[in-house]
């Protein structure tokens, strides 16, 4: 397996759809050094797409290892943001949701 097929079974495996019930987002990540790819969060459900949306609620921009080391909660998303590793456009809100729908 790929590390992005790997971070893509990740997303899947820790994503609680409890914690996105009645939410609807999307979530798109601009990888720095790899492939684009967007989350489609709609009331308990997730979806992943390669690509970029038309109309992201908020975009993501970082590098696969920043990513990666916030996904697994080795990184903090705030701390990585302040240093300017990960930026955010959008409805940065949502940005502050995100470890709450992914269980570590």
């Amino acid at each position: 397996m790929t590390s992005r097929e790997d971070l893509l079974e990740k997303l899947k495996d820790h994503f609680d759809p409890q914690a996105s019930k009645g939410m609807q987002a999307i979530y798109q990540f601009d990888i720095t050094d790899g492939d684009n790819y967007y989350l489609v969060i709609n009331d308990g459900t997730m979806e992943i797409h390669e690509g970029n949306h038309h109309e992201p609620s908020i975009t993501l921009s970082a590098d696969k290892q920043t990513l990666k080391g916030v996904m697994e909660g080795n990184i903090s998303g705030m701390g990585a943001f302040m240093s300017g590793r990960l930026k955010a456009t959008g409805n940065v809100m949502l940005a502050t949701q995100l470890s709450k729908l992914f269980k570590r």
